[in-house]
């Protein structure tokens, strides 16, 4: 179970990643953008992925992952000023979540853990969680390269590059290594 934490923590950071790259490449207005009035800009993506990762992993072992001080509906509401405040918000809730799961133990794993009352295993809330951040994680990279078009720089293995890429990799010997050791 050590290789599952270590494993999950990879994958969180390979997301968190792939975020911050994404806003990199981006102006404050690209962060903003709607598609529509009621369509997610990244930074309200953004200021959701925070509000939850802050409820869900403040006093994760002992308290309900819902805590009675979010207001989610607030996280829809796109009140940023800056863009140093959109990456503030994005900032506060990964190190909220790193803070407690680099400190997780494999006996924790089996552990009981409420969300809306709802009973999880340790291990099924961070694949929860996983699984909701990864997603919308996939709508900013989405939303940034629809709205950087051909100025966007891949984030992956650029179009017509996969050979090269191959190539390089098995050149190299077999090997136990998570996918993300050399990004």
């Amino acid at each position: 179970m050590e290789s599952y934490l270590e494993s999950v923590i990879k994958q969180f950071e390979y997301y968190k990643s792939l975020g911050d790259k994404t806003f990199k490449q981006l102006s404050f207005d690209d962060m903003l953008w709607q598609s529509d009035e009621d369509a997610n800009s990244i930074a309200i993506l953004a200021k959701h992925m925070a509000g939850n990762m802050r409820s869900r992993w403040t006093n994760f072992l002992t308290e309900d992952g819902e805590k009675s001080w979010r207001n989610r509906d607030d996280e829809f509401v796109s009140d940023f000023i800056s863009e140093e405040a959109v990456i503030a918000a994005w900032e506060s809730g990964w190190f909220c979540l790193f803070k407690v799961i680099k400190d997780l133990k494999p006996e924790d794993l089996e552990r009981i853990i409420y969300i809306r009352n709802g009973g999880h295993t340790v291990t099924e809330a961070i694949n929860r969680q996983l699984a909701h951040y990864a997603y919308h994680v996939g709508q900013i990279v989405f939303l940034g390269k629809l709205l950087k078009g051909k100025e966007w720089k891949s984030l992956s293995i650029p179009k017509s590059d996969s050979a090269e890429y191959n190539k390089d990799k098995f050149n190299n010997d077999k090997e136990r290594r998570h996918f993300t050791d050399d990004l």
